[in-house]
């Protein structure tokens, strides 16, 4: 659904609406396009492989997340590095970093 905002005329459109995106470019301007057709694509192992992984990440930085001792060593890391903790817990699992096991 897209997101609109008035004031008196449109500001703002973002998002799908039937087959058009509206979507914004890196400078900021309103772009639309046709939604892609994603129906006859193959996708290779290595893509398969890569979202499985990124689930598991996900699972570890919810897990993580969810400790008390654990969220508290990554907002303390988050603040210094500027960095959002959650986002912090998955580039810790891709790097093999497993504060949960300790």
């Amino acid at each position: 659904m897209p997101k609109v905002r008035f004031k008196p005329m449109v500001i703002e459109i973002q998002g799908t609406m039937y087959d058009v995106v509206f979507k914004k470019s890196s400078r900021g301007k309103t772009i639309v396009t046709k939604r892609p057709d994603m129906s006859n694509v193959k996708w290779s192992p290595a893509q398969k492989d890569n979202w499985k992984r990124m689930g598991q990440a996900n699972e570890y930085a919810a897990a993580a997340m969810a400790d008390p001792d654990v969220r508290a060593i990554y907002e303390k890391k988050a603040s210094k590095e500027h960095r959002v903790p959650y986002r912090l817990a998955v580039s810790d699992y891709y790097k093999g970093k497993n504060l949960l096991s300790k």
